[in-house]
């Protein structure tokens, strides 16, 4: 009897593929960022994250929803803090000590957003945790935001937020709008490996299969919605502490190259495959320093 010391896990094959003519919109958690910088080196159109890491499903759909309604950030939906001004909706790498420095960077990435999903681009969402952080009643936060899910907390007061984990029918019922929001998109959904351990492992895998539990009700009503397993090749497949970093939550490189060239394997052609690896020698080529630069 043939012994196997690893659950390989296959992904089922997609009925549509990838190349280099596809646009690909990236949102979610700093998993995403991993795997989008390796599509950006194999000279695929990707936009990635454009409102930075985002983790929880409301705060994906409120971003797109501001894309795709033509809304605007205003000073409404800004915060200032020991003199720096932060996004209710962005990633801290928005944040800005001048409040108009913080408002057009904010603006800038929602007419980006809003300006790539006009080429409809397949859309790829890694969902990183089912807690969710409502902003609660606070003489220094704006009516309009109070009960409001934001995107980061921005180091600001815990008493300033309700932590809360969202229930599947409300992960579902998201993922469902956002689907609506990009008729003319496919939806790529994957559940982040990357392990939140701040609720201990029990609380981890709870919200783990939340989110699964809710992709799995949101594909099964609609044909444009799909699943990608990073979550279970990274967590069932290679299941082994080499294949993390240090702090024994995050995926090693290695890993995530090895979750890169499934997806490859499953959206991509042989031609496509052959001319993204052209590229990221290109790329790799662009990024080398000479030891000793010449001297005029």
């Amino acid at each position: 009897m043939a012994i196997s010391l690893s659950t390989l896990v296959s992904p089922a094959p997609s009925p549509w593929q990838i190349d280099h003519s596809t646009p690909l919109l990236l949102l979610g958690s700093c998993f995403s960022q991993e795997v989008g910088s390796r599509m950006a080196a194999g000279g695929l159109n990707v936009l990635c994250n454009p409102f930075g890491t985002l983790y929880n499903p409301l705060s994906i759909l409120r971003c797109l929803t501001l894309a795709t309604q033509g809304q605007t950030i205003t000073p409404q939906h800004l915060i200032q803090h020991d003199g720096v001004w932060h996004s209710w909706l962005h990633h801290s790498q928005f944040s800005h000590p001048d409040m108009q420095q913080t408002l057009h960077a904010c603006n800038q990435a929602v007419e980006q957003t809003r300006a790539f999903i006009l080429q409809q681009p397949t859309v790829i969402i890694t969902l990183g945790t089912a807690y969710a952080f409502y902003l609660q009643p606070n003489p220094q936060v704006g009516a309009n935001m109070e009960n409001q899910v934001v995107a980061n907390c921005h180091k600001l007061p815990a008493q300033w937020f309700l932590r809360k984990r969202l229930t599947v029918s409300e992960v579902a019922a998201a993922l469902m709008q956002m689907a609506q929001a990009l008729p003319q998109s496919r939806i790529l959904f994957t559940v982040s490996p990357i392990r939140h351990m701040a609720d201990g492992a029990h609380g981890n895998q709870l919200s783990k299969s939340t989110l699964l539990l809710g992709i799995d009700q949101a594909i099964s009503q609609s044909h444009l919605c799909s699943y990608f397993p990073s979550y279970e090749i990274i967590l069932d497949e290679l299941r082994d502490y080499r294949f993390f970093a240090r702090d024994l939550c995050h995926p090693s490189d290695l890993a995530t190259d090895i979750v890169w060239q499934k997806f490859q394997d499953t959206y991509m052609s042989a031609a496509t495959r052959q001319q993204l690896r052209l590229c990221e020698k290109k790329h790799k080529q662009m990024m080398h320093r000479p030891l000793i630069e010449s001297r005029v």
